[in-house]
């Protein structure tokens, strides 16, 4: 690693076409497609790394142009420079003097970031021989911290705080790793519960999920509270009362509309409420947790938040009782891991988000690192699983018995299928192409 550099990339625009079966879709976003930037980081050696970020659609286009931008920062660099700071090298990365001003640290640049930062880690894993949950593990504390960049965060979690964090959970690290490995990681899933399904689909994959082992399921509301009312009561009459219910409104209430709502729900036995408001209204996530909070009901968000500093404000609020960190809206490893630590010391369990195109393959290894090097809690965490698009990876995300079998395989579980890659590019893969024949879909012209 001390002389290998990054050499070239390339970019490409991976969408699927998930809006056709619904999937996906909930009362804000009714017709996703599932749609991914995929990023291939070239060396010197023989070793790429690839990463992805995640959009909904049309906007991949948008993304995949931010990435090219800012790529360029890293194209001639030696692996050990990055490495040996990456705190550092992040701050760089998200700090370049005059593309600063689209973010900071937020939106489209972010989601560029998180691609490329996601990229160096699975090409730190694999240059290892690593899982990139085995890396994290492995490291000692203070490299680990050396990845972060603490600015802002001094308020709530400083260097030494998270140094401290590290090396208190040194003890026993081992047999958590041997517990983790053999449990699994604890998951619920949300392939059950899509706005957009017919009721004989939601009985249908209730009782699949039941036979599958799941105790843990998400359902989509917020359209409709009749509507809402009618499927949870099918939902909880095929998964028994004493299984774990989630739901999740995805921003679409106001935040006297999310209690109102909520207390309407609440004799469905909810563990907690998901995005229930706008993704940056803290002090209305506040507002919301301290009224739902009596009737046993958490507030879990953070799937669109937008950076650590956010996180930070939600956590010392107490604005949220479940930390949903995101592999890709968050400028990748370096800062999921800030919020991870942060999420410890305030004693909030964190749950990552999942779905998507490959979040389920990233947050796995998230997943893993905090429980066997952090928190040490399987009891309080549920990492989200959704099946779909997981066929699409060399090495994809494995679920047994509601739980992720942690996985083996070298790198950050970012490698699709060459096939995939070529069908699903946009607009000029073959799916695509079949799709605009039939006048199915039209090629957008973001």
């Amino acid at each position: 690693m001390a002389t290998t550099k990054v050499t070239g990339y390339n970019v490409k625009d991976i969408r699927f076409p998930t809006s056709l079966e619904k999937d996906g879709s909930d009362a804000m976003n009714t017709a996703p497609d599932y749609s991914a930037p995929y990023l291939t980081l070239k060396t010197d050696s023989h070793l790429e790394g690839h990463g992805i970020t995640f959009t909904l659609g049309k906007g991949n286009k948008i993304v995949c142009h931010a990435i090219d931008v800012l790529v360029k920062m890293v194209i001639g660099k030696k692996l050990s420079d990055i490495y040996s700071n990456f705190g550092s090298f992040w701050r760089t990365l998200t700090s370049e003097d005059q593309m600063r001003w689209l973010g900071p640290e937020k939106g489209v640049m972010h989601l560029a970031v998180a691609a490329i930062i996601n990229a160096l880690w699975d090409l730190w894993a694999k240059m290892e021989g690593k899982p990139l949950w085995k890396l994290l593990v492995d490291m000692e504390p203070e490299q680990l911290v050396s990845t972060i960049d603490f600015r802002y965060m001094a308020d709530a979690l400083t260097k030494d705080e998270a140094l401290a964090i590290l090396k208190s959970m040194q003890a026993g690290k081992k047999e958590r790793e041997s517990e983790v490995i053999s449990k699994g990681v604890p998951a619920y899933t949300t392939t059950v519960g899509w706005l957009g399904y017919s009721d004989e689909k939601l009985r249908r994959l209730c009782k699949e999920a039941l036979a599958g082992g799941w105790t843990k399921f998400k359902a989509k509301v917020g359209a409709d509270l009749k509507d809402d009312i009618r499927r949870l009561t099918i939902i909880r009459e095929e998964i028994g009362p004493d299984n774990i219910l989630l739901v999740d409104a995805n921003q679409r209430w106001e935040v006297q509309e999310s209690i109102d709502w909520m207390k309407e729900l609440a004799k469905f036995k909810i563990t907690w409420i998901e995005e229930p408001t706008s993704p940056d209204d803290i002090l209305g996530h506040g507002e919301i947790a301290k009224a739902l909070n009596p009737l046993g009901i958490g507030v879990a968000t953070g799937e669109a938040c937008q950076n650590r500093v956010m996180f930070k404000q939600f956590l010392k609020s107490h604005a949220l009782q479940y930390c949903q960190i995101d592999s890709c809206r968050l400028g990748g490893v370096n800062e999921n891991l800030a919020v991870i630590l942060m999420a410890k010391k305030y004693n909030v369990p964190v749950c990552p988000h999942g779905g998507g195109v490959g979040l389920c393959e990233l947050i796995q290894h998230l997943a893993t690192f905090d429980l066997i090097a952090v928190s040490g809690n399987l009891e309080s965490r549920m990492v989200e699983f959704a099946d779909h698009l997981s066929e699409h990876f060399i090495n994809p995300c494995v679920v047994k018995n509601g739980h992720y079998v942690v996985p083996q395989a070298i790198g950050y579980s970012m490698d699709m299928k060459e096939s995939s890659l070529q069908d699903h590019e946009y607009p000029t893969g073959k799916v695509w192409q079949k799709l605009i024949a039939d006048g199915i879909c039209i090629a957008d012209d973001v």
